[in-house]
């Protein structure tokens, strides 16, 4: 990082833990991002948020906060409208586009009225016909609570009664539920940090779906990046994404993942505004690709954050 002014961010806060059932992942992610930070020659702290947010906060004395506060509580706009009120630059999206692209639901209605691609879906609840709604949705379906993280709550229903099972309890994790057309396809993610989307990572793992075993435990599970597929899928991939990335109004960076259908056309399935940042994730695989360490991937996110948010 030669011949950077490091010291144009002022003290940076590095926020991560929280409350939500992503915490010890977060504190991961919070861990590999303080020690890039400082490698980097950034003056930078982490703080382990908790219920005593502000006061954390205040007392810490930062200029501005690096986001990876996974989950609800970090990436649905609570914490960014703190951040604003209390005047310190951040990461990442505003409060709106957070607050929408943790809302699966809310997220692919937009999708769907932009025209852009993804999976059929219907909102459950206790008096959703189960037998009609299988039917509907093509005879599998994937059912997720719509404003958790890292796969939680999510599972494969085949039957009427293995939705309604499947529903009770993603319904556990939240209010909000979805039933979505089984995408049987590959698997892809592109980061997009700034205004450019970056090489797509493929994920193949031995699981039915990419579960949070899958994604934070297995050695099993194998990531391939750049993805070995055409060059015009690529494109299409990154063109897509982005278009998900700015109809949502993010900013900053995030993640947007994708699947392939039994007809081998892209899907979007969702938007993640604060990505992981552990030894398994995969926007610095993609960045490294690129030709960014993760020290410059970092600052790079980091100087994001000195934009005007629109």
């Amino acid at each position: 990082m030669t011949g950077q002014d490091m010291s144009r961010f002022g003290r940076v806060g590095v926020l991560c833990g929280g409350m939500s059932s992503e915490r010890q992942i977060s504190l991961q992610s919070g861990e590999a991002v303080l020690a890039g930070l400082l490698d980097a020659g950034v003056d930078a702290v982490k703080l382990d948020i908790g219920a005593d947010a502000v006061d954390q906060i205040r007392s810490s004395k930062i200029n501005r906060a690096f986001l990876v506060l996974h989950g609800p509580g970090g990436e649905d706009g609570r914490m960014q409208s703190l951040l604003e009120a209390l005047g310190i630059p951040y990461t990442g999206s505003g409060v709106a586009a957070s607050a929408l692209a943790m809302d699966k639901y809310r997220t692919k209605l937009m999708w769907r009225g932009a025209d852009l691609p993804t999976a059929a879906f219907e909102l459950l609840g206790p008096d959703t016909e189960w037998g009609e709604t299988i039917e509907k949705l093509g005879g599998k379906v994937m059912v997720k609570p719509a404003n958790e993280g890292s796969s939680l709550g999510m599972a494969i229903a085949t039957t009427p009664e293995g939705l309604q099972a499947a529903y009770v309890d993603a319904a556990t994790h939240d209010s909000i539920v979805i039933a979505e057309h089984w995408l049987p396809g590959r698997e892809f993610t592109v980061p997009v940090i700034g205004d450019r989307a970056y090489p797509p990572v493929e994920i193949a793992s031995s699981h039915e779906f990419y579960d949070y075993e899958a994604k934070y435990l297995s050695d099993n599970t194998e990531y391939v990046c750049p993805a070995q597929v055409d060059e015009s899928l690529i494109k299409e991939m990154q063109r897509v994404s982005m278009e998900a990335y700015n109809i949502l109004g993010c900013n900053g960076w995030a993640r947007i993942d994708l699947m392939m259908d039994e007809h081998d056309e892209l899907m979007l399935l969702e938007v993640n505004i604060a990505p992981g940042m552990t030894s398994h994730s995969l926007v610095p695989m993609s960045a490294k690709v690129a030709g960014l360490s993760f020290s410059q991937m970092v600052v790079k996110i980091l100087e994001t954050s000195m934009e005007v948010r629109r």
